[in-house]
């Protein structure tokens, strides 16, 4: 889903605001299916004790509906193994998760000047930028940033409900989007203890190839079936966590380079609010038309001293259009806890399809 909060007004849209053709509609489906073996150290201890070898797989379902010149149905479902993403090796069992990561209903207006859309139902967050590039076969390395995850991390790849608002002007974007649950803590329409988050963004592109954001979030995140909710603890409606980010994305030729810095406020009234920072910065080069070396590093510091810093690499060889493969190591260097580093070596290998595209008038 490459650029997908800004770009996708253009494909929604094929005509500016002033045109009078018949309206076009159609249905595209897309997948991207990907499987991993892994060696890592973090799968001897639990709930994982034994060998330190595994696999996964994942898939990700991208079907688009379009009705007419404005109006359009959009979703991404993924199916994936526990483990998977190295967070699970440590947190999860053996098995399966499917996951609505998206699901919306589309209005946008595009013209020569700048574009407009109004999206509404399931939606990534409108905060940072990695979850612009969430997809496999986008993300040059394996891992995913230090502050990104499915389960207990800063900013959730899943999604939250809701509607957003995105609009473009000449060399501006912005987004502006009001959500039932935190990014810190995405709950379903079923749950209890939902409540609004605001979340939003901004961005200006410099040049061509070079832009710079920022993106920001606020509003209640705890609810009472959470680990962190204690006996004593107040409302949750009354502790509004907050999270204020920049970012930056620049290519050129056969480089690009992508950084986040993010700082995070959650506030507790039975144990002291938790603050933290974090950050990455990752590169790729393209070597040719078959390979390429990336790498990322980043670090999360959190209230307490609790730091973490990791370092990732991989080499990418593309042996088709719709066929990639990767080499990758990561190495986490961990301030607490019963070993000071732990070691991940990774193979995946990546596969996108495009079974289906239908059009009409």
């Amino acid at each position: 889903m490459k650029q997908f909060r800004v770009t996708i007004l253009l494909f929604l849209c094929s005509y500016p605001l002033q045109a009078q053709e018949p309206a076009m509609g159609g249905f595209d489906l897309r997948a991207t299916a990907a499987a991993m073996g892994v060696v890592s150290s973090y799968l001897d201890a639990p709930p994982r004790i034994g060998a330190v070898g595994d696999g996964g797989l994942r898939v990700v379902v991208y079907p688009t509906l379009k009705l007419g010149p404005h109006w359009s149905f959009t979703g991404a479902y993924q199916l994936m193994s526990r483990p998977y993403y190295y967070e699970s090796f440590t947190t999860q069992l053996h098995g399966f998760r499917g996951d609505l990561l998206q699901g919306t209903v589309n209005y946008a207006r595009v013209s020569d000047r700048g574009s407009l859309s109004v999206r509404v139902g399931k939606l990534s967050t409108a905060f940072g930028s990695f979850g612009l590039r969430y997809d496999s076969a986008d993300n040059p390395v394996v891992g995913l940033p230090i502050q990104y995850g499915y389960y207990y991390a800063m900013v959730t790849n899943l999604g939250l409900y809701g509607a957003q608002l995105d609009v473009t002007r000449g060399k501006w974007d912005g987004r502006l989007q009001l959500v039932n649950a935190s990014p810190l803590n995405p709950r379903s329409l079923t749950s209890k203890d939902q409540y609004g988050n605001w979340a939003g963004g901004a961005g200006y592109t410099l040049l061509q190839g070079l832009r710079i954001g920022f993106s920001a979030y606020y509003g209640p995140y705890l609810d009472r079936h959470h680990r962190f909710f204690f006996r004593g603890e107040a409302n949750p409606n009354t502790l509004p966590a907050r999270a204020i980010g920049v970012d930056g994305q620049w290519a050129n030729g056969h480089w690009s380079l992508y950084g986040e810095w993010q700082t995070f406020h959650v506030p507790y009234k039975a144990i002291p609010d938790y603050d933290a920072h974090a950050g990455y910065l990752e590169f790729k080069r393209v070597l040719n038309p078959r390979f390429y070396v990336a790498g990322r590093a980043g670090y999360r510091n959190g209230s307490g001293g609790n730091i973490r810093q990791t370092y990732e690499g991989a080499v990418g060889f593309r042996a088709t259009t719709n066929q990639l493969f990767k080499i990758g190591y990561q190495r986490d260097q961990l301030s607490s806890g019963p070993r000071p580093h732990e070691n991940t070596c990774v193979f995946e290998a990546i596969t996108t399809i495009h079974p289906l595209s239908l059009g009409w008038k």
